[in-house]
This record gives structure tokens, sequence and C-alpha cells, in this order.
């Protein structure tokens, strides 16, 4: 079990969730105000994906990064930001005789512009998705191909900022392992088991276990699973050694018909996390355990 535990809070997530839930972060402003929720809740990382202000829609823009960013950095909340790195692989099959055409909801950069966001604000954790997956059950594929992720490592390693190694099945931590081989990955590295994706590795407790025992050893990871498995899946990795990860970009409710918020998420996980007598880690401690050379960035310069 481990007895000193990181809490991860993913704040707002690219997913269709406008509307189904009263108060998705959708603004800078809002987004920047959860992550200080998050943390004043007991999140010592916060996980950050913008949206459209206008729309809710998924972002990529880096002036929407940027304004976020130096929202929470200036607010004098010690967090660690973790930005995703994985928006811009989303490709729809076109109609039957034009499937590579795209359909709506396409977003297909290279791999550097994927990071545009994550040079210009070095944050000290970015994810990286280690692999391609059927997304959903339709006809959504989330791409990030061999060498889209070795560019990625690499630049990622230019910069200092830590990847956090998003792996959805285990042939993502297989491919982990080959980028370590290869040295495009340097240090303790740093996992995300996403658990509970259709079509990845279900929120069960074999899988989490299998994933586990294929890591590398002396990693650092985390779990999550989506929906009403959220929290199962805390307590879950807790037993077997793991840090956490909740928020509303994997779960909208706190209970049956109460909408949760990024608080009350990391509040509960928490509680589950004390209850079982560990003790939740904050910022400062979690830099440490996860080896991160950075100090906190609030005071470093974010203006265009």
């Amino acid at each position: 079990m481990n007895s000193e535990v990181i809490i991860t809070c993913a704040l707002t997530g690219a997913g269709d969730t406008v509307g189904k839930h009263p108060a998705i972060p959708v603004t800078p402003k809002q987004i920047a105000d959860s992550a200080i929720e998050a943390a004043k809740a007991g999140a010592a990382i916060v996980h950050i994906h913008v949206r459209d202000p206008e729309t809710g829609k998924p972002s990529r823009d880096p002036e929407l990064f940027r304004e976020t960013v130096s929202r929470v950095r200036e607010s004098g909340v010690d967090v660690i930001l973790n930005l995703t790195g994985g928006m811009g692989g989303d490709f729809v099959l076109g109609p039957d005789d034009a499937p590579m055409s795209g359909g709506p909801g396409t977003d297909m950069v290279g791999p550097l512009e994927r990071m545009t966001h994550v040079t210009e604000l070095l944050p000290e954790i970015a994810s990286l998705d280690c692999g391609t997956l059927n997304f959903g059950d339709g006809n959504s594929i989330y791409i990030s191909t061999p060498n889209y992720l070795r560019i990625m490592a690499a630049k990622y390693k230019e910069l200092g900022v830590k990847p956090e190694l998003e792996v959805f099945e285990l042939g993502h931590i297989r491919f982990a392992k080959q980028l370590m081989a290869e040295g495009l990955l340097t240090g303790t590295p740093l996992f995300q088991r996403c658990l509970g994706i259709p079509w990845g590795a279900p929120a069960d407790s074999i899988s989490m276990r299998a994933m586990m025992e294929s890591l590398p050893a002396g990693s650092n990871w985390a779990a999550f699973g989506l929906g009403r498995m959220e929290m199962p899946m805390v307590a879950q990795a807790i037993l077997l050694g793991g840090n956490v990860r909740v928020g509303l970009e994997d779960n909208l409710w706190l209970e049956r018909g109460v909408p949760a918020s990024n608080g009350a998420l990391v509040d509960r996980a928490a509680t589950i996390a004390t209850l079982m007598g560990a003790k939740v880690l904050g910022a400062a401690e979690s830099r440490r355990r996860l080896g991160l050379d950075q100090p906190p960035v609030c005071g470093r310069e974010t203006a265009g």
C-alpha cells in the first residue's frame, strides 16, 4: 500500500460534458479558479485542458493556456501544473466512400504543434499519450504514432518538462519502455494509467494490477477510473502502491444525482486515502517524490 499519496485533479478535459453538468469549467478564469479550489482541497497536481469560452468545445489555443496558467501562477497557491499534450490527435473517419476526408471532430496536427503551449509555458509536467486508441463507440480514433511520440519525448527532454506517460492499455506501457531504452525518457518515469475509456483497459482490479506489474521497476505511477469507478479506483490504486487522479474530466458526479465540483472530488479522494491510513502529500513533498528539478514557477515570466 502507498502510505504517502499524491492527488492529481483533472479539471475539465476535452469531453462533451458542457451541458451535462451545471458547472464545467470553461473560461480560463473558471479553469484557474477550479485549479486553486482543487489545490486547497488537497490536490498537489492539476491537469489542465482549455476550452473555447464561447462554445465550450475543447481547444488548443496557446493564449487560452497562457491566461489559465498565468492566473494559477499569480494566485500564489503552490500547485504543480500538468498541461495536456494530447490535443491534436483526434481523427474521425469520414463516410464509407471517403473515409480519409475526416468527419466532424477531426483535429489532427503534427507532434510539435501539439506541444506549442508546453514549449511556451514550461510547466513542470505535461502529458504524453503513449499510443493510438479506438476512442469511443463510433469512428473516432486518437492517433499517436511511434515516430510522433519519439519527437514529442525528445522535445520534453530538451525543455526539461517531465512527461506524464498516459497509458490506456498494455501496449502503451511496452512502447514507453522502448522510449526509455532509446534514451528519450530520463529519470524515474511517471505513468498515469487511464482505465475505463472505451476501448482501452477496463476500470477493474485485474487490469490495474496487470498494468502495475508491467511497469518498469521503481516507476512513479497513478491511476484513475471513469465515472462511477472513479472512487473505487482511488482505493485500488492506493492499495497497490500508487497515486490517484480525480476530477471533472473523468467523473461528473459526487453521488447519484449530485453534481460534483473538483474541490469536492479531491476532498473525497483525500478522505479515502486518510481513512486507509495514508498521508496526502502537498506540492512541495510531491516534487521531491517525483524528482522534479524545477522550483515552483509562480515567478516565472509568462507574458508574451
